[in-house]
């Protein structure tokens, strides 16, 4: 049973639109623009990084990633892939994202994948990003 309330082709049409706001969260990281980073956030939002670090609201995400953003790309390349869309509500979904690094298009040696969680809602005709939780993928 799905509860979504759109048809197929609606369904595809926002999945392009959800995946798109993924591309730019990649292309604002690997180009180190944190102001359009945190720009993708809707300004209540929440987001709890890859180490654990709880942040809310836009501002202080945008202060964060000021810290830790200018220099973190040097020499890698950050790569992500939606993996999966759940659609919670038409205008809600939450979003499964494969994350990994890779240098001179190479896996870095070591270097383990991340897995994103991304809660979007659109709002105004566009998908923010509202509730969001990085997550390492430890070896087994």
């Amino acid at each position: 049973m799905t509860t979504t309330g759109f048809d197929e082709q609606t369904r595809e049409t926002e999945i392009e639109a959800i995946k798109k706001v993924v591309a730019e969260v990649r292309h604002y990281q690997q180009n180190e623009l944190p102001d359009d980073f945190a720009a993708l956030f809707r300004e209540d939002a929440i987001w709890t990084t890859g180490h654990g670090k709880r942040l809310f609201g836009r501002d202080e995400i945008a202060a964060f990633t000021h810290k830790v953003l200018p220099g973190a790309m040097k020499d890698l390349t950050a790569n992500y892939e939606v993996v999966h869309v759940l659609f919670i509500r038409p205008d809600v979904a939450a979003v499964k994202v494969r994350q990994w690094y890779t240098r001179d298009g190479l896996p870095i040696e070591g270097e383990q994948e991340g897995t994103p969680m991304y809660v979007m809602a659109k709002e105004d005709g566009r998908w923010t990003l509202v509730a969001c939780q990085n997550t390492t993928v430890l070896d087994s």
